[in-house]
């Protein structure tokens, strides 16, 4: 081992845990917006219980692609439960289509692109790419792989 190498790979280890931090960190933003986004609209669809199933939308957030389908469960089943209002019942759905879009295609990327300086391109098709690639595994490592291979780019300089 050349004198040194140890100082690279102590920078390496580190510039990788600091890109995790800050992924984790877009990660509970992306999860607060995302509970605040559940608490407004299920407040104005009257849904019983709303800043239960607001809180648990948050928190289920961090699971990547399935945590918005397991959080919807909580809602449709107080609107169904509450009567049989299918008016309601088809907000809640849609309320959770509008989160779905708006988390996928605008807050996510943006937020991950603030804190670890993914591209928007890339936050939006690295789960997509990487989901084929190795299905399941690749939606859920992808944001954390994006960030930190981002991390150790820099732009302008070519690999020798």
């Amino acid at each position: 081992m050349e004198p040194g190498n140890g100082n690279r790979v102590s920078h390496h280890i580190k510039t990788a845990g600091n890109a995790l931090v800050n992924w984790w960190r877009a990660a509970t933003l992306d999860a607060l917006i995302v509970g605040v986004l559940w608490l407004i609209g299920l407040e104005l669809i009257r849904v019983p219980f709303a800043p239960l199933w607001a809180i648990l939308g948050g928190l289920l957030q961090i699971i990547p692609t399935f945590g918005g389908m397991i959080a919807l469960i909580g809602p449709v089943l107080a609107v169904a439960f509450s009567g049989h209002d299918e008016w309601r019942l088809g907000l809640v759905l849609g309320l959770y289509g509008v989160i779905v879009i708006l988390e996928g295609l605008v807050i996510g990327p943006y937020i991950l692109h603030r804190t670890t300086k993914v591209p928007w391109w890339a936050a939006f098709l690295g789960p997509i790419v990487l989901g084929i690639i190795i299905p399941f595994w690749g939606v859920l490592l992808a944001p954390p792989l994006l960030a930190i291979v981002f991390a150790f780019w820099k732009p302008g300089v070519r690999a020798r």
